[in-house]
């Protein structure tokens, strides 16, 4: 629901009251004078769920199960980052063959969630559809092409996790289960259809018009020296920031605002910053496998890439290079002798990050000697994502308003989804004081 006077340059506000096409509830206030902007506020009010507390006093083995139910669109991402934070507080060192297994999981995961942000969130925006539904209608084999993609990321997370939302086979040391080569193959048919079909959603994908909308923006991202970043690799931006994940805390703080339910994140003494495929794709263009590489050159978007509005042809250009590795990964699996390392608990803290569909993940786990967990953090790609996305709007907002008021909420709402915000991962925790008389 959206409301908002009848002219953009007599406009006080902007109120859009329930985000459409995103994930979670929020909402976005805009305070207007003239043809300056007062204030922005991106609000998150969808309630909290403390999941740091539910984990307070489990055993350590529980952890990927529980965080796997942050999210229903990206549980691999919080059971990879929970699995690594516990296995660096335990000293674990996993099979090789696990190792590559995990990224074929992950790989599968952006798939699915690359494609339904790409053309079912953020694609009826640019053709002028309010929903999918009337996308449909007008681009069927389009939509078509989606549903089938998506299924192909969903099977390969249906074959390595036992169901395609919140898998129940990932565990600190390994999985519960590994596949044989022939349940793998058998994805091979429609992983090759896949590649050649993410191809031409990239190419749908630049024929859209873009705001002529820029920024400076200091992009994180993992990077690793040998793949494009999913599970490992050193916290790095293009404004000299190099860090491994234990220095997290030390670079980056969260801070509680009263419009959100969830924190909002900064780099210290720097500000806000972006993460997601944006900031992946810039900071590790070199790394991406041959076919999505050439297809960024095609389509004219080789970094620097900075238009948030072109994550749209970004995250399609992810989903190419996730069928790529997937099909690498296939061809070169061997099962491991066993599916996971067996561990004595012991007291330790890990902490590590991966690369979720939207952004970095961060996970730091405090365990006792029995295993049992003492304390943990996780920083979602979105609330670290928030104040980017107030500061994009600050300057995005002053170009558009010449155009008429639905137009500049109906433009605000798109900037928005250019970040595919999921707002029930970042509502993860509340900083609540009681003050007493």
């Amino acid at each position: 629901m959206t409301t908002a006077t009848s002219s953009a340059k007599g406009a006080t506000s902007i109120k859009v009251d329930y985000l459409a096409r995103v994930e979670g509830e929020g909402a976005l206030h805009v305070k207007l004078k003239g043809d300056r902007v007062q204030d922005v506020k991106f609000k998150i009010f969808e309630p909290p769920r403390f999941f740091e507390a539910f984990l307070r006093g489990r055993h350590l083995n529980e952890a990927p199960d529980i965080t796997a139910r942050i999210c229903g669109i990206c549980p691999v991402a919080y059971q990879m980052s929970s699995v690594h934070a516990l296995e660096r507080a335990l000293g674990i060192a996993i099979d090789p063959a696990v190792r590559l297994l995990r990224r074929l999981f992950y790989a599968g995961e952006w798939i699915e969630s690359h494609v339904l942000h790409v053309t079912m969130l953020h694609a009826p925006d640019f053709l002028g559809c309010q929903d999918v539904l009337e996308m449909a209608r007008e681009h069927k084999p389009a939509v078509e092409m989606a549903l089938r993609l998506k299924k192909t990321g969903n099977d390969i997370m249906t074959v390595l996790g036992g169901r395609e939302i919140h898998p129940v086979s990932v565990c600190p040391g390994g999985f519960y289960k590994v596949p044989r080569k022939a349940q793998l193959r058998a994805l091979k048919d429609d992983l090759q259809w896949a590649l050649e079909s993410s191809v031409a959603l990239a190419r749908l994908t630049a024929t859209f018009e873009f705001p002529d909308f820029e920024q400076d923006y200091e992009f994180v991202a993992l990077s690793h020296p040998d793949e494009y970043p999913l599970n490992e690799g050193r916290l790095v931006s293009n404004k000299g920031l190099d860090i491994d994940a234990a220095e997290y805390e030390d670079t980056f703080v969260e801070q509680h605002v009263k419009h959100s339910n969830a924190l909002h994140s900064q780099l210290r003494e720097r500000g806000s910053y972006l993460v997601g495929p944006l900031a992946r794709y810039n900071l590790n263009f070199d790394k991406l496998t041959p076919v999505a590489a050439a297809a960024a050159r095609e389509l004219g978007v080789a970094p620097p890439c900075l238009n948030p509005f072109k994550s749209i042809v970004v995250r399609a250009i992810e989903t190419i290079f996730a069928c790529e590795e997937a099909l690498r990964i296939i061809d070169a699996y061997e099962p491991p002798a066993e599916p996971r390392v067996e561990f004595t608990p012991r007291a330790g803290t890990g902490q590590a990050a991966t690369e979720a569909p939207r952004g970095l993940l961060y996970h730091r786990y405090i365990l006792d000697d029995r295993g049992l967990i003492l304390a943990a953090k996780i920083v979602p790609p979105t609330s670290q994502n928030q104040r980017r996305i107030e500061d994009d709007l600050w300057s995005f907002i002053p170009g558009i308003l010449h155009l008429p008021l639905e137009e500049v909420t109906w433009k605000c709402e798109q900037a928005i989804r250019n970040y595919d915000p999921c707002i029930s991962c970042a509502t993860h925790f509340l900083r609540m004081t009681v003050e007493r008389e």
